[in-house]
């Protein structure tokens, strides 16, 4: 089962990613009146159509580095070598590169320790972490609350330190875990909710708690398509993705409302992508779309060698 929710995750993501790509930037009401409904090319970064970005470079990073045990300073060096070197990219260039993200890497580069690398101001709590951080809800689906929010600590600190982008990351996983081991949408949803309102209140995070307040209230499904927005900033991201896939019932529908809600339109349907993997499976996902993707052949690989080790 682990390794089926594992594929339909990444790839989910993926997919989600690439059709956003070409239309990233554009506005709600631009895509109200021109939606994507299908993969797409050229566009924004005038890459073919199946091209993946920034979001699943990094998530691919991580897995590869998880594939061989947990060290930061590994996933610190695949970091570099994407933003260097175009590794685990889908044409041999790195494009779309948020600017926390690129600071952050330089930082690394230049030998700061791992954990101290991310930016940690008000103003650096993007979803460049967010965007990335999946691989490590398989790696550590059998972990303990306090471990695991450690752990995403810091993979999250070595772009993204402030504890806004660490709480979205946590939310987040812990909402894939529940995915992962659950079968219901609205039940794993409402878990989550409690477990963070629970949890977070007895850590240094809950100060940080409001911010997520739509999303933990229980009830961002009601919420009005006007409240939801879906700019880079992390808790913009997170909602778009949990407002969209309460009110969706597959995942092509799932992942075309994520883009054509506009602006940070790749990573919101990435992100809602690997979830909606996860819940549908990977049957789910149209398959025209699997088939465009870039280096899929390189992708299903490292997916079957991480799914082995977990």
């Amino acid at each position: 089962m682990l390794k089926n929710k594992l594929k339909a995750g990444i790839i989910g993501h993926l997919v989600g990613d690439a059709l956003g790509v070409p239309v990233e930037f554009k506005s709600r009401k631009e895509l109200k009146k021109d939606p994507v409904r299908d993969m797409r090319g050229y566009g924004t970064y005038n890459q073919p159509p199946g091209t993946w970005s920034d979001d699943s470079s990094l998530t691919i990073c991580l897995m590869e580095s998880l594939l061989n045990g947990y060290d930061l300073n590994d996933q610190a060096e695949k970091f570099i070598s994407w933003l260097d070197k175009a590794y685990w990219t889908a044409g041999g260039e790195t494009f779309d590169v948020g600017n926390t993200t690129r600071v952050s890497i330089a930082n690394l580069r230049q030998g700061m320790e791992a954990t101290a690398a991310g930016a940690g101001g008000e103003r650096d709590n993007g979803n460049g972490s967010l965007m990335r951080i999946l691989p490590l809800a398989f790696y550590l689906i059998d972990t303990e609350s306090a471990d695991k929010l450690k752990k995403t600590e810091e993979v999250s600190s070595l772009t993204h330190s402030h504890p806004r982008s660490i709480l979205g990351c946590y939310i987040y996983l812990d909402f894939a875990q529940r995915l992962i081991m659950e079968a219901d949408l609205e039940q794993a949803y409402e878990k989550t909710v409690k477990h963070i309102n629970n949890f977070i209140e007895k850590d240094n995070l809950s100060s940080e708690l409001k911010y997520y307040s739509r999303i933990l209230s229980g009830n961002i499904k009601d919420s009005a398509e006007t409240e939801i927005k879906s700019t880079g900033y992390i808790v913009d991201t997170l909602e778009a993705v949990f407002w969209v896939l309460l009110k969706s019932n597959s995942y092509q529908e799932a992942v075309l409302k994520a883009v054509n809600l506009g602006e940070d339109t790749d990573t919101v349907a990435a992100i809602t992508g690997g979830l909606a993997g996860i819940y549908y499976g990977f049957d789910s996902i149209p398959k025209k779309w699997i088939e465009q993707l870039a280096r899929l052949d390189d992708v299903l690989e490292l997916i079957n060698s991480f799914g082995e080790e977990i």
